[in-house]
């Protein structure tokens, strides 16, 4: 009798320490996902830049500088996002793509202000259409950014609840995956302006 009742609760011990395992498997799994939607809307964002700038360029031939700031900061964000990309819950490599995203939304802040001297640019049917793709895009990325930081923070939860805190690291998830934090909290209030 002792024996089944010693055999019983190993056994649900194997049940409760295979149940801590797949729960931190699926909630790294989810925002590993959610990762991955930004990653989708962050590219169609690269992919629309440069059409931005090159409708720009006839208008804007003397701001040359401006311009190659956009496409330079564009190309750096780009970098940060395969690096985030291979493994999205390390702090390195989330650091690395929001200091990446804040230069870009910083080029593309001068961008618009130079924008603002050149109404025929405003004006012109290619730019006001990549300007509302762009802006739809950022929406989308905000949607996106904010159903990771749900996840990752829904991991880091339950990594850092007991007992999962004492067996998440044998499973190999020693360390917290990192939310999308951006210094200027404005930045994660609202989508760029973008206006033309």
């Amino acid at each position: 009798m002792t024996s089944l009742i010693v055999l019983a609760v190993v056994l649900i011990l194997i049940f409760f320490v295979i149940s801590i395992f797949n729960n931190l498997v699926k909630l790294k799994n989810r925002y590993q996902n959610a990762f991955a939607q930004i990653e989708v809307q962050l590219k169609r964002r690269y992919d629309l830049i440069p059409n931005l700038v090159e409708t720009a360029k006839a208008y804007m031939a003397h701001e040359r500088d401006t311009l190659e700031a956009v496409i330079n900061a564009r190309n750096a964000a780009s970098a940060g996002l395969k690096v985030a990309a291979n493994n999205p819950g390390d702090p390195a490599a989330m650091s690395q793509l929001v200091g990446a995203e804040s230069a870009l939304q910083g080029a593309m802040s001068r961008f618009n202000v130079v924008m603002e001297a050149y109404p025929d640019l405003k004006a012109n049917q290619n730019m006001m259409q990549v300007s509302e793709e762009l802006t739809s895009t950022e929406n989308r990325v905000a949607f996106a950014r904010q159903a990771f930081n749900d996840a990752v923070t829904s991991y880091n939860s339950y990594k850092q609840s007991f007992p999962q805190v004492v067996l998440a690291p044998s499973f190999g998830h020693a360390t917290d995956a990192k939310l999308m934090e951006f210094e200027d909290s404005q930045a994660i209030q609202a989508a760029p302006k973008v206006s033309f």
